[in-house]
């Protein structure tokens, strides 16, 4: 059998048919494919947002079938599986991949739209009117200015990440639009479950309780609440709830004045040591150390 291929930043990087606009540890950015090289067996390891600007491609995500056209984005969450690609003799795009926590530091508390469209409704493929590609375009060329005329610019990751973030931002509010004009499914009991326990996660300011904590206000069981997780995103309960405390970790010691001590009140840990050992653990600095780099 052939050996599944794992998409990730250095893959892509790495290879010479793929034209890259820019590049950090975090984000690629796609211009175009030199030279489109069959599929077989791939396991996305990043979240992806591809803008199909010619011809069409079809494939296998996760055992579902996914077309997309000209001016049609496709929104895939990380560590999806696609086989059984196909694509017309003029098939060309333009795409961003991102860690999950790049992702999570751009959208914040708007990370649930994201979600909603990826493990609840599962609405991968938005198709853009005129007008709304022609934004992305300028939007685009915006980009690419600041990518090639400001590598001297000692902010210039910055730069590209504040751009990126609003660009993200603004498909999540054409994505929730077209969610909430469209004619959804009937979401099933079980996807609910799962939907409001992400609700739950995303509006708690202390995330870190345990999975029974969450289970208990979801009147289910944890293997119940971790079995729902598994199925509608390929993570476990806890690996949710340790995304999100880390990526709240991160937001207070980056962006806030607040003490160590005031972060560690604010997000639940018990005394500063502990707070200090579980990031150390996670980041393998203490909370100052992460701080100032």
């Amino acid at each position: 059998m052939k050996q599944k291929e794992e998409i990730t930043i250095q893959t892509l990087a790495d290879n010479e048919d793929i034209q890259i606009g820019y590049s950090d540890n975090d984000i690629v950015v796609v211009d175009s494919i030199q030279q489109f090289t069959e599929v077989n067996t791939a396991r996305v390891a990043m979240n992806a947002i591809v803008i199909c600007t010619n011809g069409k491609v079809q494939a296998q995500m996760n055992s579902q079938t996914m077309e997309l056209h000209k001016n049609q984005i496709a929104i895939v969450p990380q560590n999806v599986t696609v086989t059984d690609v196909m694509v017309s003799p003029d098939f060309n795009l333009k795409a961003m991949f991102l860690t999950n926590r790049i992702l999570q530091s751009f959208l914040r508390e708007k990370m649930n739209i994201w979600n909603d469209m990826m493990y609840i409704h599962r609405h991968y493929v938005v198709t853009m009117d005129e007008d709304e590609i022609l934004f992305y375009t300028h939007f685009y060329d915006m980009l690419t200015l600041a990518i090639v005329k400001g590598k001297d610019n000692p902010l210039h990751t910055d730069v590209i990440q504040s751009l990126l973030r609003s660009a993200i931002l603004a498909l999540c509010g054409a994505m929730k639009q077209k969610l909430s004009l469209a004619a959804v499914h009937q979401v099933k009991t079980s996807d609910n479950h799962f939907q409001r326990f992400l609700d739950l996660l995303h509006s708690s300011e202390v995330k870190r309780h345990t999975v029974e904590t969450y289970a208990s206000e979801l009147c289910i069981s944890p293997k119940y609440l971790s079995a729902l997780c598994k199925k509608n995103s390929g993570k476990t309960a806890n690996e949710w709830i340790t995304e999100r405390v880390l990526e709240d970790i991160r937001y207070y010691l980056k962006q806030s004045d607040f003490s160590i001590k005031e972060i560690c009140d604010r997000l639940g840990f018990p005394n500063p040591s502990f707070f200090g050992k579980y990031v150390k653990d996670h980041f393998g600095m203490t909370p100052l150390q992460f701080r100032d780099q």
